[in-house]
């Protein structure tokens, strides 16, 4: 009988571990899928069968009729396409903006102990402001166009990326600081390739949430004041009292939402195909 070698059990052990995390994959698939539909069904019946309102809470199957009017016929201000890439766009460009000033300004707050000192307690007090009540002003000084819905949604993703980025400055290793310079690395240097890098993962645990805030953003100011976009589908559905033209709008959304969690979570996955998987992580 000849041996087993190790290379053949530890091939044999990675396989089997492969194949359970596959099957654990399509469990959480699977129930995640049962449960939803479970919902939904509960949801029409009730409708259906009035033990809910169904003028105020509407059912499914008349949100997917008015999903697919809108696509067919599309809205008052357009195609529905057209909506959905208007607000996304607003997003996206107010998403841009303030990642990019939360990452530069966080690092650099992170890095320089006196602009801490100095604009720390600025920060801290804009922080404490309640953002969403800044969209009427916004709409005020830039008008109905896009430019409202952007710094909306700027000043939603600004503060969280900030707050990750600067810690992330804050809780580089100071061994790997010290060999940098040691090894002749200026400031310039070492904040580029050792407390940028070292700060990646702490700005991608923001991203996922910011998204999602950019998204409020946008939608608050399109709500409040807008001449096309998803924020304005809802505001004429409550308008009309069109129940079922609310929750569409917002499944639209939380679909938007959905696929640029995915894409963040790709390329996070990408970017960090190095770190070992966390125990109990998918």
């Amino acid at each position: 009988m000849e041996p087993v070698s190790l290379s053949k059990i530890n091939t044999g052990r990675t396989q089997a571990r492969a194949r359970a995390a596959r099957r654990r994959r399509l469990l959480v698939y699977t129930v995640r899928a049962a449960l939803l539909v479970v919902v939904l069904a509960a949801w029409e019946m009730m409708s259906r069968a009035e033990v809910i309102d169904p003028f105020n809470f509407s059912m499914p199957s008349r949100i997917w009729d008015q999903i697919v009017q809108w696509t067919a016929h599309g809205t008052a201000q357009g195609s529905l396409g057209e909506q959905i890439w208007c607000t996304l766009y607003e997003a996206l460009l107010g998403w841009g903006i303030g990642v990019s000033a939360g990452v530069v300004l966080g690092i650099a707050l992170g890095r320089v102990r006196f602009l801490a000192d100095v604009l720390g307690p600025f920060i801290n007090v804009l922080n404490a402001l309640p953002r969403i009540v800044l969209a009427p002003i916004f709409l005020i000084w830039f008008g109905l166009g896009p430019a409202s819905k952007v710094a909306s949604a700027v000043v939603l993703v600004f503060f969280p990326v900030f707050f990750n980025a600067f810690q992330g400055a804050r809780e580089v290793d100071r061994n790997l600081v010290a060999n940098a310079r040691i090894l002749g690395a200026g400031n310039r240097r070492v904040t580029l390739q050792v407390v940028v890098p070292s700060a990646t993962s702490w700005i991608f645990t923001s991203l996922h949430v910011s998204f999602g805030f950019a998204l409020i953003g946008a939608i608050v100011g399109e709500f409040i004041g807008a001449s096309q976009g998803i924020g304005l589908l809802v505001a004429q559905s409550q308008g009309s009292l069109n129940s079922s033209g609310v929750y569409a709008a917002m499944v639209i959304l939380a679909v938007v939402a959905l696929l640029a969690e995915g894409l963040l979570t790709f390329v996070e996955r990408r970017l960090f195909r190095w770190k070992p998987a966390q125990p109990g992580s998918r």
